[in-house]
């Protein structure tokens, strides 16, 4: 039996992709209902080819956050497991 909590990939990928995906739709709702309040302009180079606005646009920015989700997890996961199995932590 191991002596260390490992973590499992796919919920923290699941959790953190609709995270992301989430935070992007709520920028989203947030710049149609406040024009003036500019917040997209922070996450378009971050989501390439995602322009102001068009449902195609939306949609290819939700795929691609929950990507970047997906991407910290594939990451995080097994560098936390890593850490996590060493002898005195």
């Amino acid at each position: 039996m191991s002596d260390f909590a490992s973590i499992r990939i796919v919920p923290i990928g699941m959790a953190l992709g609709t995270l992301l995906a989430v935070s992007f739709l709520l920028c989203v709702v947030f710049g149609l209902v406040f024009p003036g309040a500019t917040m997209y302009q922070a996450w378009l180079p971050l989501l390439p080819g995602v322009t102001w606005i068009s449902w195609s646009s939306a949609v290819l920015g939700l795929v691609e956050s929950f990507a970047y989700g997906w991407y910290i997890a594939v990451i995080f996961v097994p560098t936390f497991n890593f850490f996590s199995a060493k002898k005195g932590a």
